[in-house]
Protein backbone atom coordinates (compact mmCIF):
# COMPACT_ATOMS: atom_id res chain seq x y z
CA UNK A 1 0.00 0.00 0.00
CA UNK A 2 1.42 3.45 -0.58
CA UNK A 3 2.56 5.48 1.91
CA UNK A 4 0.39 8.12 0.98
CA UNK A 5 -2.81 6.04 1.15
CA UNK A 6 -1.54 4.34 4.61
CA UNK A 7 -1.52 7.70 5.81
CA UNK A 8 -4.42 9.12 4.62
CA UNK A 9 -6.37 5.99 5.82
CA UNK A 10 -4.66 6.14 9.26
CA UNK A 11 -5.69 9.51 9.85
CA UNK A 12 -9.20 8.55 8.72
CA UNK A 13 -9.13 5.60 11.76
CA UNK A 14 -8.04 7.92 13.81
CA UNK A 15 -10.78 10.68 13.02
CA UNK A 16 -13.22 7.98 13.79
CA UNK A 17 -12.11 6.94 16.36
CA UNK A 18 -11.84 10.26 18.26
CA UNK A 19 -15.83 10.87 17.15
CA UNK A 20 -16.97 8.25 18.74
CA UNK A 21 -15.25 9.00 21.80
CA UNK A 22 -16.75 12.31 21.52
CA UNK A 23 -20.08 10.76 21.38
CA UNK A 24 -19.79 8.43 24.26
CA UNK A 25 -17.55 10.53 26.37
CA UNK A 26 -20.48 12.95 28.43
CA UNK A 27 -19.72 16.52 29.31
CA UNK A 28 -21.31 18.49 32.37
CA UNK A 29 -23.08 20.96 30.10
CA UNK A 30 -26.25 22.41 29.49
CA UNK A 31 -27.34 24.08 25.84
CA UNK A 32 -29.27 27.43 26.06
CA UNK A 33 -31.33 28.37 22.34
CA UNK A 34 -33.49 31.10 21.49
CA UNK A 35 -37.40 30.46 22.41
CA UNK A 36 -40.27 31.14 21.07
CA UNK A 37 -40.91 34.68 20.98
CA UNK A 38 -44.93 36.54 21.39
CA UNK A 39 -46.57 39.69 20.50
CA UNK A 40 -48.04 40.77 24.14
CA UNK A 41 -50.48 43.29 21.78
CA UNK A 42 -51.65 39.86 19.55
CA UNK A 43 -53.00 36.48 19.57
CA UNK A 44 -51.59 33.34 21.03
CA UNK A 45 -52.98 29.69 20.54
CA UNK A 46 -56.20 31.84 19.21
CA UNK A 47 -56.67 34.29 21.94
CA UNK A 48 -55.23 38.02 22.73
CA UNK A 49 -52.20 37.30 25.41
CA UNK A 50 -53.40 40.24 27.04
CA UNK A 51 -56.92 40.47 27.61
CA UNK A 52 -58.25 43.70 29.43
CA UNK A 53 -62.16 44.00 31.06
CA UNK A 54 -64.18 46.65 32.84
CA UNK A 55 -61.85 49.50 31.26
CA UNK A 56 -61.64 51.69 27.88
CA UNK A 57 -58.89 49.60 25.58
CA UNK A 58 -57.58 51.11 22.55
CA UNK A 59 -56.50 49.44 19.06
CA UNK A 60 -52.80 48.78 19.30
CA UNK A 61 -50.39 48.29 16.06
CA UNK A 62 -46.62 46.68 15.80
CA UNK A 63 -44.56 44.69 17.87
CA UNK A 64 -44.36 44.33 21.75
CA UNK A 65 -42.56 40.76 21.56
CA UNK A 66 -41.51 39.36 25.07
CA UNK A 67 -38.84 36.77 24.45
CA UNK A 68 -37.81 33.18 25.91
CA UNK A 69 -35.05 30.82 25.82
CA UNK A 70 -35.17 26.66 25.37
CA UNK A 71 -33.03 24.61 27.73
CA UNK A 72 -31.64 21.41 28.04
CA UNK A 73 -33.62 19.20 30.59
CA UNK A 74 -32.09 18.15 33.89
CA UNK A 75 -31.81 14.64 33.12
CA UNK A 76 -30.54 15.49 29.43
CA UNK A 77 -26.99 14.24 29.51
CA UNK A 78 -24.57 16.21 26.88
CA UNK A 79 -21.79 14.24 24.93
CA UNK A 80 -18.21 16.29 24.19
CA UNK A 81 -19.47 16.61 20.39
CA UNK A 82 -22.37 18.57 21.11
CA UNK A 83 -20.47 20.42 23.26
CA UNK A 84 -18.53 21.45 20.82
CA UNK A 85 -21.27 21.54 18.26
CA UNK A 86 -22.64 24.35 20.97
CA UNK A 87 -19.52 26.34 21.20
CA UNK A 88 -19.36 27.18 17.99
CA UNK A 89 -23.07 28.31 16.88
CA UNK A 90 -23.84 31.39 16.80
CA UNK A 91 -27.62 30.38 17.77
CA UNK A 92 -26.32 28.36 21.00
CA UNK A 93 -25.23 28.98 24.44
CA UNK A 94 -23.14 26.16 26.19
CA UNK A 95 -23.22 26.78 29.97
CA UNK A 96 -22.18 24.39 33.45
CA UNK A 97 -25.21 22.30 34.08
CA UNK A 98 -25.27 23.18 37.73
CA UNK A 99 -25.82 26.79 35.54
CA UNK A 100 -29.60 25.77 34.89
CA UNK A 101 -30.10 23.27 37.90
CA UNK A 102 -28.13 24.85 40.92
CA UNK A 103 -27.71 22.60 44.03
CA UNK A 104 -29.08 18.88 41.99
CA UNK A 105 -32.48 21.00 41.06
CA UNK A 106 -34.78 18.58 39.42
CA UNK A 107 -36.28 19.82 36.40
CA UNK A 108 -39.94 19.36 37.49
CA UNK A 109 -38.72 22.09 40.69
CA UNK A 110 -36.79 24.22 37.87
CA UNK A 111 -40.19 24.32 36.24
CA UNK A 112 -42.52 24.95 39.88
CA UNK A 113 -40.13 27.54 40.34
CA UNK A 114 -40.21 29.54 36.82
CA UNK A 115 -44.21 29.53 37.17
CA UNK A 116 -43.85 31.13 40.56
CA UNK A 117 -41.78 33.60 39.32
CA UNK A 118 -44.11 34.20 36.09
CA UNK A 119 -47.06 34.73 38.04
CA UNK A 120 -45.15 37.08 40.31
CA UNK A 121 -44.12 38.89 37.06
CA UNK A 122 -47.34 39.41 35.57
CA UNK A 123 -48.78 41.12 38.57
CA UNK A 124 -45.87 43.23 39.15
CA UNK A 125 -46.31 44.32 35.62
CA UNK A 126 -49.72 45.13 36.37
CA UNK A 127 -48.97 47.16 39.02
CA UNK A 128 -46.10 48.75 36.99
CA UNK A 129 -48.29 49.89 34.31
CA UNK A 130 -51.12 51.24 36.19
CA UNK A 131 -49.15 52.62 38.85
CA UNK A 132 -47.42 54.47 35.58
CA UNK A 133 -50.85 55.21 34.28
CA UNK A 134 -51.60 57.01 37.78
CA UNK A 135 -54.62 53.93 38.44
CA UNK A 136 -54.94 53.59 42.17
CA UNK A 137 -53.92 49.73 43.23
CA UNK A 138 -54.06 48.29 47.12
CA UNK A 139 -51.80 46.25 47.93
CA UNK A 140 -51.17 44.39 51.39
CA UNK A 141 -48.04 42.48 52.20
CA UNK A 142 -49.02 38.57 52.61
CA UNK A 143 -47.46 35.13 53.85
CA UNK A 144 -46.35 33.88 50.25
CA UNK A 145 -44.96 30.65 52.02
CA UNK A 146 -44.60 28.78 55.08
CA UNK A 147 -40.97 26.55 55.33
CA UNK A 148 -41.25 22.75 55.93
CA UNK A 149 -40.18 22.61 59.42
CA UNK A 150 -40.10 25.76 60.21
CA UNK A 151 -41.32 27.86 63.60
CA UNK A 152 -44.19 29.31 61.42
CA UNK A 153 -46.26 25.36 60.24
CA UNK A 154 -49.78 25.16 61.20
CA UNK A 155 -49.53 28.90 62.81
CA UNK A 156 -49.01 30.77 59.47
CA UNK A 157 -50.68 30.16 56.03
CA UNK A 158 -50.05 31.12 52.76
CA UNK A 159 -52.07 33.79 51.45
CA UNK A 160 -52.61 35.04 55.45
CA UNK A 161 -52.08 39.19 55.66
CA UNK A 162 -49.92 40.55 58.15
CA UNK A 163 -50.89 43.67 59.30
CA UNK A 164 -48.08 44.14 61.77
CA UNK A 165 -45.71 42.14 63.50
CA UNK A 166 -45.29 43.05 67.45
CA UNK A 167 -47.28 45.56 66.92
CA UNK A 168 -45.45 47.54 64.38
CA UNK A 169 -47.71 48.29 60.72
CA UNK A 170 -46.08 46.36 57.47
CA UNK A 171 -45.92 48.45 54.39
CA UNK A 172 -43.43 46.07 52.61
CA UNK A 173 -42.04 42.54 52.64
CA UNK A 174 -38.70 42.85 53.46
CA UNK A 175 -40.34 44.89 57.14
CA UNK A 176 -41.43 41.50 58.04
CA UNK A 177 -37.83 40.50 57.94
CA UNK A 178 -36.22 43.28 59.42
CA UNK A 179 -38.76 43.46 62.58
CA UNK A 180 -38.49 39.29 62.80
CA UNK A 181 -34.53 39.34 62.76
CA UNK A 182 -34.72 42.22 65.88
CA UNK A 183 -35.43 39.25 67.81
CA UNK A 184 -32.81 36.59 69.44
CA UNK A 185 -33.17 32.59 68.19
CA UNK A 186 -35.75 31.46 70.82
CA UNK A 187 -37.34 34.56 71.13
CA UNK A 188 -41.56 35.35 70.63
CA UNK A 189 -42.46 37.70 67.98
CA UNK A 190 -46.43 38.40 67.52
CA UNK A 191 -47.88 38.44 63.93
CA UNK A 192 -51.23 40.16 63.28
CA UNK A 193 -52.85 38.46 60.35
CA UNK A 194 -56.29 38.39 58.32
CA UNK A 195 -56.25 34.24 57.60
CA UNK A 196 -56.61 33.87 54.22
CA UNK A 197 -59.63 32.72 53.92
CA UNK A 198 -61.32 35.79 55.55
CA UNK A 199 -59.07 37.77 53.09
CA UNK A 200 -60.35 35.94 50.00
CA UNK A 201 -64.08 35.87 51.19
CA UNK A 202 -63.47 39.66 52.04
CA UNK A 203 -62.42 40.21 48.31
CA UNK A 204 -64.91 38.06 46.76
CA UNK A 205 -67.88 40.41 48.69
CA UNK A 206 -65.62 43.15 48.07
CA UNK A 207 -65.19 44.06 51.00
CA UNK A 208 -61.97 45.08 53.04
CA UNK A 209 -61.33 42.29 55.93
CA UNK A 210 -61.16 44.31 59.39
CA UNK A 211 -60.92 41.15 61.75
CA UNK A 212 -57.76 40.17 63.05
CA UNK A 213 -55.46 37.25 64.90
CA UNK A 214 -52.65 37.75 67.04
CA UNK A 215 -50.16 34.47 66.11
CA UNK A 216 -47.40 34.10 68.88
CA UNK A 217 -44.34 32.07 67.24
CA UNK A 218 -41.44 31.31 69.07
CA UNK A 219 -38.26 31.96 66.75
CA UNK A 220 -35.69 29.81 65.74
CA UNK A 221 -31.67 30.47 64.44
CA UNK A 222 -31.15 30.46 60.77
CA UNK A 223 -28.92 27.56 58.85
CA UNK A 224 -26.72 30.26 57.95
CA UNK A 225 -26.13 32.27 60.19
CA UNK A 226 -27.16 33.61 64.18
CA UNK A 227 -30.39 35.69 62.61
CA UNK A 228 -33.45 34.84 64.12
CA UNK A 229 -36.55 33.21 61.53
CA UNK A 230 -40.02 32.16 61.93
CA UNK A 231 -39.81 29.69 58.38
CA UNK A 232 -41.81 32.18 55.98
CA UNK A 233 -41.60 34.49 53.07
CA UNK A 234 -43.26 37.82 52.63
CA UNK A 235 -44.39 38.96 49.77
CA UNK A 236 -47.09 41.31 48.27
CA UNK A 237 -50.82 41.23 47.17
CA UNK A 238 -52.87 43.11 44.96
CA UNK A 239 -56.16 44.06 44.53
CA UNK A 240 -56.71 45.71 40.68
CA UNK A 241 -60.15 47.95 40.05
CA UNK A 242 -60.42 46.34 36.51
CA UNK A 243 -59.54 42.71 35.48
CA UNK A 244 -56.28 41.55 33.29
CA UNK A 245 -55.69 38.68 32.16
CA UNK A 246 -52.52 37.35 31.00
CA UNK A 247 -52.76 34.26 28.79
CA UNK A 248 -49.46 32.14 27.93
CA UNK A 249 -49.43 29.43 28.96
CA UNK A 250 -45.97 26.72 28.64
CA UNK A 251 -43.89 29.76 30.04
CA UNK A 252 -41.79 30.41 33.26
CA UNK A 253 -39.35 32.58 35.15
CA UNK A 254 -39.90 37.15 35.66
CA UNK A 255 -38.34 37.98 32.64
CA UNK A 256 -41.14 39.07 30.21
CA UNK A 257 -42.40 41.44 33.15
CA UNK A 258 -40.98 44.56 31.52
CA UNK A 259 -42.91 43.42 28.04
CA UNK A 260 -46.47 42.52 29.70
CA UNK A 261 -46.02 45.94 31.86
CA UNK A 262 -45.99 47.92 28.38
CA UNK A 263 -48.36 45.96 26.33
CA UNK A 264 -50.99 46.55 29.29
CA UNK A 265 -49.74 50.72 28.89
CA UNK A 266 -50.76 50.55 25.06
CA UNK A 267 -53.86 49.17 24.92
CA UNK A 268 -54.72 51.38 27.66
CA UNK A 269 -54.06 54.40 26.30
CA UNK A 270 -54.50 55.96 22.96
CA UNK A 271 -52.58 55.81 19.77
CA UNK A 272 -49.26 53.19 19.54
CA UNK A 273 -46.39 52.83 21.34
CA UNK A 274 -44.45 51.41 18.69
CA UNK A 275 -45.60 54.00 15.77
CA UNK A 276 -46.35 50.12 13.98
CA UNK A 277 -42.29 49.47 14.43
CA UNK A 278 -41.27 45.74 15.79
CA UNK A 279 -39.96 45.89 19.00
CA UNK A 280 -38.96 42.91 21.21
CA UNK A 281 -37.32 43.21 24.57
CA UNK A 282 -36.94 41.01 28.16
CA UNK A 283 -36.74 42.60 31.87
CA UNK A 284 -38.28 41.93 35.18
CA UNK A 285 -40.20 44.23 36.41
CA UNK A 286 -41.23 45.41 40.31
CA UNK A 287 -43.94 47.02 41.44
CA UNK A 288 -42.05 50.38 41.46
CA UNK A 289 -40.93 50.19 37.36
CA UNK A 290 -37.78 49.39 37.77
CA UNK A 291 -36.27 47.09 35.19
CA UNK A 292 -34.24 44.19 36.21
CA UNK A 293 -31.38 41.49 34.31
CA UNK A 294 -32.21 37.99 32.80
CA UNK A 295 -30.45 35.34 31.50
CA UNK A 296 -30.09 34.40 28.46
CA UNK A 297 -29.64 37.48 26.65
CA UNK A 298 -27.69 36.77 23.75
CA UNK A 299 -30.30 33.86 22.57
CA UNK A 300 -33.14 36.41 23.48
CA UNK A 301 -31.84 38.86 20.32
CA UNK A 302 -30.99 36.50 18.59
CA UNK A 303 -34.36 34.76 18.49
CA UNK A 304 -36.12 38.01 18.28
CA UNK A 305 -34.20 39.35 15.40
CA UNK A 306 -35.35 36.35 13.09
CA UNK A 307 -38.38 37.27 14.02
CA UNK A 308 -38.11 40.33 12.30
CA UNK A 309 -37.19 42.33 15.46
CA UNK A 310 -35.96 46.29 14.68
CA UNK A 311 -35.33 47.10 18.54
CA UNK A 312 -34.65 45.30 21.28
CA UNK A 313 -35.61 46.56 24.61
CA UNK A 314 -32.29 45.81 27.03
CA UNK A 315 -32.03 46.10 30.86
CA UNK A 316 -29.06 48.26 31.36
CA UNK A 317 -27.27 45.18 33.53
CA UNK A 318 -27.48 42.81 30.29
CA UNK A 319 -26.06 45.63 27.85
CA UNK A 320 -22.79 44.96 27.68
CA UNK A 321 -23.42 40.71 27.48
CA UNK A 322 -26.06 41.81 24.71
CA UNK A 323 -23.53 44.13 22.78
CA UNK A 324 -20.76 41.45 22.00
CA UNK A 325 -22.80 39.21 20.04
CA UNK A 326 -25.46 42.08 18.75
CA UNK A 327 -26.94 40.75 15.58
CA UNK A 328 -27.10 42.26 12.52
CA UNK A 329 -30.13 44.71 11.94
CA UNK A 330 -30.93 44.84 15.71
CA UNK A 331 -30.61 48.24 18.03
CA UNK A 332 -29.98 47.41 21.26
CA UNK A 333 -31.77 50.21 23.72
CA UNK A 334 -30.96 50.39 27.38
CA UNK A 335 -33.13 50.79 30.10
CA UNK A 336 -33.87 50.25 33.55
CA UNK A 337 -36.91 51.69 34.86
CA UNK A 338 -40.27 51.89 32.49
CA UNK A 339 -40.13 54.84 32.08
CA UNK A 340 -37.01 55.05 30.13
CA UNK A 341 -38.72 52.07 28.21
CA UNK A 342 -42.10 55.03 27.65
CA UNK A 343 -39.32 57.42 26.15
CA UNK A 344 -37.67 54.93 24.34
CA UNK A 345 -40.91 53.79 22.56
CA UNK A 346 -41.05 57.79 21.60
CA UNK A 347 -38.07 58.27 19.92
CA UNK A 348 -38.74 54.86 18.02
CA UNK A 349 -42.13 55.77 16.86
CA UNK A 350 -41.40 59.46 16.12
CA UNK A 351 -38.23 58.43 14.51
CA UNK A 352 -35.54 59.98 16.73
CA UNK A 353 -33.43 57.12 16.43
CA UNK A 354 -30.78 59.21 16.94
CA UNK A 355 -31.36 59.77 20.52
CA UNK A 356 -31.85 56.15 21.42
CA UNK A 357 -29.68 55.11 24.57
CA UNK A 358 -27.79 52.55 22.97
CA UNK A 359 -25.97 49.26 24.45
CA UNK A 360 -22.21 49.10 24.29
CA UNK A 361 -19.92 46.67 25.12
CA UNK A 362 -18.54 48.53 28.08
CA UNK A 363 -22.67 48.86 28.77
Amino acid sequence: MPRRTATMLASTLILIALLCAGVLIQVPYAEMTPGPTVNTLGDHDGEPVLQISGHKTYPTTGHLNMTTVRVTSAEYNMNLVQAVYGWLAHDSKIVPHETLYPDGKTEEQSTQENAEEFSQSQESAKVAALKELDVPVKSWVIVESVLKNSPAVGKLHAGDVIKAVDGTGVKQPQDVAELVTKHKPGENVVFTVVPAKEQAAAEKAGKEATRTQQVTITTKKADDGDRAIVGIQAGTDHTFPFNIDIKLADVGGPSAGLMFALGIYDKLTPGSLTGGKFVAGTGTIDDSGTVGPIGGIQMKTVGARAKGAQYFLTPKDNCAAAAKDNPEGLTLVKVNTIDDALNALEDIREGKTADLPRCTTKG
